[in-house]
């Protein structure tokens, strides 16, 4: 497959200067007009063998439905190949109004295009923004045809929503009955801007599987950034969570360390004023074992964590972005769990709480506790598992951070 591939992409590449408008090299290429901003995003991770990522498509459709946190007169996709090995083949590509599952709404479908190309090619490592197109709503389909093999593909391993796939071309094709293959993760789609609406600025929770949004109700949008509009919340919200993702450590599997990742995750999304930091569960509860990449991670202390967190504080500041970060929920009964991991969660707990570094704290672990035991997830909030909250824990986190996002 590797040597067809190499063979197809050798014609893709050739003339050099029939392609050369088509292909972007090199990452800060996309517009970052202050009338744009961001309504959905995702933090795109490494090829897995979980999904469809790791062999990627060719001549197939992928259909992805996203639901926007604004709406604006005009919407652009922004793809990325950041983790591609190969130059990205997009033979065509398309927007629409969702119309629940796979369908689309007939008469929302319009053309993708990037410097006015319908058929385009992303480099290795690099990103596009398609031009702009008129909304078609909150709730909006994006459709990508690859004739040709693409090679892995950049994910998101995590969505809660289901993505569709289909043999052959079906871009413009509003019906869901092609669309026979499901997975539950986004590829290469990593955000959707909209021409400002409001004077709003972008909030961006940022952190691990529990912003993600793990063991929420798949494609019913209940992770706890979704929520923050139910409960009061004015201005858009998105979603930069890595389920495992950690503080301190890089890995092809969790997603590159909140360090690595802040500065294009969070701090180069258009119209961004705040961000909401809950992570660090992972570094504690992997702390001197092996991760599901096989790598072994050595003991962290409160001091690397503190540490790790005033870098976040001191890139937001320097960018001139309000961060507010999050005590870490309990987690006695999960797998994670041991007397000196609690001792470690606690400490930093006491921190984030009292050394005033950020420039607001919510204080998730008091809200989402057991009465009398501040070690375990109140059984209303516990999907399951111990660690990660369900529906109504989800909604509880929402209703703690919105007050914080008002002051």
């Amino acid at each position: 497959m590797v040597a067809a591939l190499t063979g197809r992409l050798r014609w893709v590449a050739a003339p050099v200067a029939a392609v050369a408008a088509l292909i972007l090299v090199a990452f800060g290429a996309r517009d970052t007009e202050t009338s744009w901003s961001s309504a959905w995003t995702t933090a795109v991770q490494y090829p897995v063998y979980q999904n469809w990522s790791a062999m990627g498509f060719s001549d197939q459709t992928v259909r992805q439905v996203f639901r926007l946190s604004q709406e604006g007169p005009q919407v652009r996709i922004r793809l990325s190949n950041r983790f591609g090995e190969y130059p990205l083949p997009v033979s065509a590509a398309t927007v629409a109004a969702g119309a629940g599952g796979a369908a689309v709404v007939p008469e929302s479908v319009r053309g993708l295009s990037v410097g006015g190309q319908s058929s385009f090619v992303i480099a290795p490592g690099a990103e596009v923004v398609s031009d702009a197109v008129r909304t078609v709503g909150a709730s909006i389909a994006v459709t990508l045809y690859f004739d040709r093999p693409t090679g892995p593909a950049t994910q998101h391993g995590q969505s809660l929503a289901t993505s569709y796939r289909a043999s052959g071309d079906h871009a413009a094709d509003p019906s869901a009955a092609p669309f026979t293959d499901t997975s539950q993760s986004w590829y290469y789609v990593a955000g959707i801007e909209t021409l400002r609406s409001s004077t709003d600025d972008v909030t961006v929770a940022f952190g691990d599987s529990i912003t993600d949004g793990y063991r929420s109700t798949l494609d019913a949008d209940l992770r706890y950034p979704d929520q923050l509009a139910a409960v009061g919340h004015r201005g858009p919200v998105v979603n930069a969570g890595i389920s495992g993702n950690r503080l301190l450590t890089d890995s092809t599997v969790l997603g590159d360390s909140a360090l690595a990742r802040f500065r294009r995750d969070v701090l180069d999304q258009p119209g961004v004023g705040t961000t909401v930091v809950l992570i660090g569960i992972n570094d504690i509860g992997l702390s001197g074992s092996a991760g599901p990449d096989g790598v072994v991670f050595p003991p962290v202390s409160v001091d690397q964590l503190i540490t790790g967190y005033r870098a976040l504080i001191a890139q937001a500041r320097a960018a001139g972005v309000r961060i507010v970060g999050a005590t870490i929920l309990p987690f006695a009964g999960s797998p994670y769990f041991s007397p000196e991991k609690e001792r470690l969660r606690t400490e930093v707990n006491t921190w984030i709480r009292e050394s005033g570094a950020f420039d607001a704290m919510v204080d998730l672990e008091l809200a989402l506790a057991t009465p009398g035991d501040r070690t375990r997830l109140a059984a209303a909030f516990d999907s399951g598992d111990h660690l990660h909250p369900n529906d109504s824990g989800y909604r509880a986190m929402a209703a703690v951070i919105a007050p914080a996002l008002a002051t």
